[in-house]
């Protein structure tokens, strides 16, 4: 059940919407200049300032992307601030890259009856601070497994977006502009929010109910509804595996055809790719909780601790246990402001050494040379 985010006639005409984006390390900055450009664009139109917006971290100091770019703040939380709507953006490794500080300060806000926002993997910040117990939520699908095993109380989804009493959640990439979208169109109606979609060249706004796409090539999905559909079934059935003759026969085909499609554009049986998403979930679960080996391997229908590490080691190279020893420590140095900068490697290598953090990192396959069969 979606709510009114606010209305005109609640304020005074002079006053701008206030909004508040609290910048995590590591947030994803595409996530926030779709969620940011909206208001700049509603302004714009409108001939006059619908929206002010302040960017906020924790102690006021710059914030880092994950692509390496800093940004500067406006203020802290630390500073008195009186906001309509605050929005929480984040991005890589979200389970260690927010503070308590932060998390104080959101509770704080949630008190005042603030409308509280999430995009990306921010909503991770906002159900840790309690802010979405008994909310439907939305979040990117990379920590959608972390929440529903941390955050039972929250009721997470896999809608692109979720609009509910004094929440606002959604995926990433730019989705957040498509939630800021049907904001805008809530608050001024929806002539003012089209001619916004107009200026981003924007032929088709998403609505709230459609499904963020799971990890599989949208045009293949598209092109192969049949390979989708088994795929889908695989992510749904994760605990207690399926066998693939019933597995087939759910998605209306023979497991011949199962076979075959699996084989011609995916590069793998059936069997391989049902275990490869076992295991990436497994990963996820690894990265993001602190939940015990023996329970991972139960939640991923492994029959035994034993039996799960042994595949994990063949498929992904490395012991489960292995996988909670990286972490990520920044560049330090006693010299000066200079020095510490030459020393740095370059931003692109910075992101790419927090990306093997992550619980995505590299699992993108192609075509295995033992999967494939010659033509």
């Amino acid at each position: 059940m979606t709510t009114d985010t606010g209305s005109l006639t609640n304020r005074p005409s002079q006053e701008p919407y206030r909004v508040g984006f609290l910048l995590i390390e590591n947030f994803t900055l595409i996530a926030l200049a779709t969620a940011v450009e909206p208001l700049r664009v509603a302004n714009q139109l409108a001939g006059t300032e619908l929206y002010s917006w302040k960017l906020l971290t924790a102690t006021g100091g710059y914030a880092r992307a994950s692509d390496g770019i800093t940004m500067v703040p406006d203020a802290s939380i630390q500073e008195e601030h009186s906001f309509d709507l605050v929005i929480v953006v984040a991005g890589i490794d979200v389970t260690r890259s927010f503070s308590r500080q932060e998390v104080t300060w959101l509770k704080q806000m949630g008190r005042r009856h603030v409308l509280l926002g999430a995009v990306c993997t921010g909503p991770y910040v906002l159900a840790s601070a309690g802010m979405l117990d008994g909310y439907s939520c939305s979040a990117h699908w990379e920590c959608l497994e972390a929440m529903q095993e941390r955050f039972p109380r929250v009721q997470t989804n896999n809608r692109l977006f979720t609009v509910e009493r004094e929440r606002m959640t959604c995926t990433g990439g730019t989705v957040p502009m498509h939630m800021m979208l049907s904001f805008l169109a809530r608050r001024h109606g929806q002539e003012l929010s089209n001619a916004v979609s107009h200026m981003f060249v924007c032929d088709r706004v998403r609505e709230e109910s459609e499904q963020q796409p799971m990890p599989m090539h949208p045009r293949l999905a598209c092109a192969q509804p049949k390979l989708a559909e088994a795929a889908q079934l695989m992510e749904a059935n994760i605990e207690e595996p399926i066998e693939l003759q019933e597995l087939a026969t759910l998605a209306g085909i023979s497991r011949r055809q199962l076979e075959r499609l699996f084989l011609k554009h995916m590069g793998c049986t059936p069997s391989r790719y049902y275990l490869r998403v076992r295991l990436n979930r497994a990963r996820r679960l690894l990265k993001q909780t602190s939940c015990s080996i023996v329970e991972i391997a139960s939640m991923c229908g492994f029959v035994s601790a034993t039996h799960f590490s042994r595949c994990y080691r063949k498929t992904m190279g490395r012991a489960p246990k292995y996988e909670r020893m990286e972490f990520f420590t920044p560049a330090r140095t006693d010299g000066s402001l200079a020095d510490t900068m030459a020393s740095l490697p370059s931003s692109s290598l910075q992101a790419l050494k927090r990306a093997r953090t992550e619980p995505t990192y590299g699992t993108f396959e192609g075509p295995r040379e033992e999967d494939t069969v010659s033509g």
